[in-house]
């Protein structure tokens, strides 16, 4: 049975031929590669989660915009992800039109949270770092604000679709949902551009100055790294060092969306094909298994909890530790050796 006969409204997901842009290898292929990201994606992220929830010493102001970012990728994971693998397994989209406007609305939701999660990281080391307003402790209610805020942003514009300003519909191959890039209607136009505006210009731009405010200071302190509080400065550095690359895989993998909807919106009539239009969308979607490898794997703190949960209680880090200690001593030995057998040296 065609999918056409299965739903009303199954010849719009499908295509005006009511022909799949995909073969069935095609779409099983696309199943697969999407399962590859969004099953790492959902363990990944649920591990942060749950060993933040298990050890308080995670429980720490700085940590929670990581553990916000953790819950809105999983949020995305565990919609737009599984409900692609599905999708494409069947080959169509099986939801109907509210289950298409429920995915759209629960995607958008959620990574527009994590991008602006992004931006709270890059203003919270901002304002730690820096000090931009003096000696001002950085507290749990500070932190919770941020990701409250974060969490309003995206509402306040993933709502308006449901309302009649703008809408959701298929993207790409037609298995996944966002909002429209395609209506030439000027009132969906328009939310394009808000949209745009408001939830990645914005949030973009904060990011930018932030961590080019950040960088700058880190670069002026690295120079005392002989006096007192240099090492500081180098722990700082790290974090920095790890939260840029958050950015810039964040970046990575939404840029080419962005640039590809705007490019629609810019020339409606462009002719694009589903295919190529779905591969940025799944490479949105992948962003979602890069956080938390990230601080996972270049957080200490995590790394020492995480890992070892993982892995059923084996922590693979202590040989390396025990390895790197003892590689240490012999060196000091080596050097403790060396300097006192100088003195014979030169009276020799």
């Amino acid at each position: 049975m065609q999918p056409s006969q299965l739903l009303p409204n199954a010849s719009f997901y499908v295509g005006p031929e009511k022909e799949p842009p995909l073969s069935r290898t095609g779409f099983m292929l696309l199943a697969i590669v999407m399962a590859l990201f969004t099953i790492p994606a959902i363990v990944l992220n649920a591990t942060v989660i749950i060993v933040s929830l298990m050890h308080k010493q995670l429980r720490q102001p700085l940590n929670y915009a990581l553990v916000n970012m953790a819950v809105a990728d999983l949020g995305t994971a565990m919609t737009g992800g599984v409900l692609s693998v599905v999708n494409n397994a069947q080959g169509y989209f099986s939801l109907g039109r509210t289950g298409c406007v429920m995915e759209g609305f629960a995607v958008s939701l959620c990574g527009i949270t994590s991008l602006c999660t992004v931006a709270l990281i890059a203003v919270e080391r901002m304002f730690v770092v820096c000090k931009p307003l003096g000696q001002i402790t950085f507290q749990k209610k500070h932190a919770v604000g941020g990701i409250v805020l974060s969490w309003l942003w995206s509402l306040t514009w993933n709502v308006p679709p449901l309302l009649g300003w703008g809408r959701y519909e298929l993207e790409g191959v037609g298995t996944s949902c966002a909002p429209d890039w395609h209506s030439k209607d000027p009132s969906n136009v328009s939310y394009i551009l808000a949209y745009f505006a408001v939830c990645f210009a914005v949030p973009f731009a904060l990011i930018l100055a932030s961590y080019t405010k950040l960088m700058w200071t880190l670069h002026q302190v690295s120079r005392m790294t002989c006096v007192e509080g240099g090492a500081v400065a180098k722990g700082e550095m790290k974090v920095a060092s790890m939260v840029v690359l958050m950015v810039l895989t964040f970046l990575v993998s939404w840029l080419p969306y962005a640039s590809l909807a705007l490019l629609v919106v810019y020339d409606p009539d462009v002719k694009i094909h589903p295919l190529v239009g779905t591969v940025p969308v799944y490479l949105a979607k992948s962003s979602t298994v890069y956080n938390p490898i990230i601080y996972i794997y270049l957080n200490n703190q995590f790394r020492k909890y995480a890992v070892p949960f993982l892995l059923c209680g084996r922590e693979p880090w202590d040989e390396d530790e025990a390895s790197e200690t003892t590689h240490h001593r012999r060196d000091h030995q080596q050097s403790v050796s060396q300097l006192k057998a100088a003195p014979h040296m030169r009276i020799n």
